[in-house]
């Protein structure tokens, strides 16, 4: 090893001793890392609590876990930090398509299995699978959904997600595939909130300030729903048509009470699940998935199908 290699392991080992990356070391066990965007977002903590379930159901994994907080810096330095550890496989739920893409790639040219879920990375090539919901069919069935409410035409609040992100960047483009062209839905305000609840609160009081009360307000997630309800209600405009995405137990129970219109189930326990066995399998027996790609098909979750979410035993 030269002195440059033997630097660049030194950092990145003080980078995963001080990230809060916590290995849980067994001899024998496959160590494998679960990275997630951010735990402060209630879908990543679920997603991450579900890969933990599955790891304990096939047994002998060594779950390292990764919460990227909300930073591609810190969830680079957590996958180099698992690569000189020389960790068997990589989970991954990318915080951004592009800017994870350097360390997921020097995870391959080092020979580890990368599965990402939810959000791929682009550009990097001999990733093992990609697991996710189809984002663009979930954007489209939010559309058709408002389509659906109103047959003869509304005006819409759009609140997109994280610029970077894939999901946002596919269900925006599900959205606009549908509603863009006809005249009858006209988008008045559209910006980012960033996923977030303050953020889509603030967006949408000066979404409501500028233009006066919408028909509808869809959202990228369900927590921008959730803001975006807040400040619908505070300015008395309770009866608005708020459409959310990912099928929070908090956003099911507001569908439960009419308070939200519809959120996107897209299965994020069982994307999770189904891509810690792709990685194990690799990696334990060489076994390749069937498909590379394999994507869920988001539905819509209303009053009338409440018990199709998979969270709903969740709800109180």
């Amino acid at each position: 090893m030269n002195r440059r290699t033997f630097l660049l392991s030194s950092a990145a080992v003080g980078v995963f001793a001080a990230t809060g990356v916590v290995a849980r070391a067994a001899d024998g066990d496959l160590s494998v890392l679960a990275s997630v965007p951010s735990l402060s977002f209630p879908f990543f903590v679920h997603m991450l609590n579900q890969i933990k379930v599955e790891a304990t159901a096939i047994g002998g994994i060594n779950l390292i876990e990764s919460d990227g907080q909300n930073s591609a810096p810190k969830q680079t330095g957590d996958v180099e930090a698992a690569i000189v550890q020389k960790v068997g496989a990589i989970v991954i739920s990318p915080l951004d398509v592009n800017s994870l893409a350097p360390a997921v790639e020097q995870a391959v040219a080092a020979g580890i299995p990368v599965v990402t879920i939810d959000r791929r990375v682009d550009g990097v090539d001999g990733i093992l699978a990609h697991v996710g919901a189809d984002n663009a069919k979930g954007g489209e069935a939010q559309a058709q959904a408002i389509m659906a409410a109103f047959p003869d035409g509304a005006t819409i609040f759009h609140l997109q997600g994280q610029p970077g992100a894939g999901p946002a960047i596919d269900r925006n483009k599900g959205v606009h595939a549908i509603l863009d062209g006809q005249d009858k839905y006209k988008i008045v305000f559209e910006q980012t909130a960033n996923f977030a609840r303050a953020e889509a609160l603030s967006v949408t009081e000066a979404g409501l300030a500028a233009n006066g009360k919408p028909d509808v307000i869809v959202c990228a997630n369900d927590d921008m729903a959730l803001g975006a309800m807040e400040a619908a209600a505070s300015a008395g405009f309770t009866d608005i048509k708020i459409y959310g995405f990912d099928a929070l137990p908090e956003a099911l129970v507001a569908v439960r009470d009419g308070k939200l219109a519809g959120t996107v189930e897209q299965f994020p326990g069982e994307q999770s699940r189904q891509a810690l066995r792709i990685a194990v399998d690799f990696a334990k027996s060489g076994t390749k998935p069937a498909e590379a790609l394999v994507l869920l098909t988001p539905i819509v979750i209303g009053k009338d199908n409440l018990d199709k979410a998979e969270r709903i035993g969740e709800t109180t």
